[in-house]
């Protein structure tokens, strides 16, 4: 019991379980400051998330830096159900890693100017979930900011990346698992062909937009 309680009191002590800015997801929308649909900074509501952006750097399938800077900005409602799953991890001593968030529809036409097949790419003139503020591709960190063993590496185009592939060790599937759990019990939706990528159910019908945020130096 006494050991039990330690360890709990250890993953509170390096994630607590709110922090300050967590808390103002709930109190901007109870006090409706700011619309649910409105874009903001991540960083601005939560402390407790990890960021490797990809696409602010050439570390990507692209081999190109198409972000001028590495901002996770979403819609408030994604960052609410965001920080709710996020918690929940932590209670396991584990955070999210994000590795792409909101994508404005320009960046969009960027991309697909480098890859313009819809396999890999969303066709700009349809849009993306992405272009909505609605999606998230994500990994899981433990304490040591190790990301944890998924199987293949974000991006990866293969069939070894869906969820439906089970021919993966018994940890990868466990992990897959334990993401995809909190994150569809938390108002996301998988994406059955990356085990990275998340859709806010609620979001699916914002229009897709082509905001810009300023780049701090």
């Amino acid at each position: 019991m006494q050991s039990s309680f330690k360890s709990l009191v250890a993953v509170l002590f390096v994630f607590p379980l709110f922090s300050c800015n967590s808390q103002r997801v709930v109190s901007d929308i109870a006090k409706n400051n700011v619309s649910d649909t409105t874009f903001v900074n991540l960083k601005e509501y939560s402390s407790d998330f990890v960021y490797d952006m990809k696409y602010a750097t050439s570390d990507n399938f692209l081999n190109a830096k198409v972000y001028d800077c590495d901002e996770c900005f979403l819609r408030l409602k994604t960052v609410e159900a965001l920080v709710k799953a996020n918690t929940i991890f932590m209670l396991k001593g584990l955070r999210i890693k994000l590795f792409d968030c909101y994508r404005p529809l320009d960046i969009q036409k960027k991309m697909w100017e480098i890859v313009p097949n819809p396999k890999y790419v969303a066709d700009p003139s349809k849009g993306s979930i992405h272009n909505r503020g609605g999606a998230v591709d994500i990994t899981l960190v433990d304490q040591a900011g190790k990301e944890l063993h998924m199987g293949t590496a974000f991006d990866f185009f293969g069939v070894e990346a869906s969820h439906n592939y089970t021919k993966m060790s018994k940890k990868v599937r466990s992990n897959r698992a334990l993401l995809k759990k909190i994150m569809t019990a938390n108002a996301f939706n998988s994406f059955d062909s990356e085990w990275w990528h998340y859709n806010l159910k609620a979001g699916l019908q914002d229009k897709v937009s082509n905001q810009k945020w300023e780049c701090k130096e």
